[in-house]
């Protein structure tokens, strides 16, 4: 008796749901996914380029360091010569941090890239089919 009630319940919800309707929900629930890779696509490439300019100053910084070394070694200023040489190790480790995170972003803004380009395929099959 249950199914039999479930079955005709579903059945009058059947008749009042327009089919044209769920198509333009479902499609716009993709265009809205769609923007969303994008705005994560674009945030991901700020990051990245946030990440090299860093990378760029600490690059700089390294050879500023290296120059001290070698003139504070050159005045026979052993320890100057040696904080900075100790400065530069960890800057540049902090360098290779960076630039594992700046590969690793980059190998997640192909994934999007290539999401993206399934989800834009997808919306035009669906939207020719609509």
């Amino acid at each position: 008796m249950s199914a039999v009630i479930k079955a005709k319940i579903s059945k009058l919800l059947d008749r009042a749901e327009d089919p044209s309707e769920t198509l333009e929900y479902s499609y716009q629930q993709q265009v809205e996914n769609l923007q969303r890779v994008k705005k994560g696509l674009a945030d991901m490439v700020t990051a990245k380029k946030r990440l090299q300019i860093q990378a760029a100053k600490l690059e700089q910084q390294i050879g500023k360091l290296d120059a001290q070394a070698r003139e504070a070694l050159a005045h026979g200023r052993e320890d100057l010569g040696r904080l900075a040489l100790e400065r530069k190790t960890l800057a540049q480790s902090e360098l290779q941090s960076l630039d594992q995170q700046v590969a690793q972003l980059e190998a997640q803004q192909q994934q999007l890239i290539e999401s993206e380009k399934r989800l834009r395929q997808k919306i035009e099959t669906f939207r020719t089919k609509k």
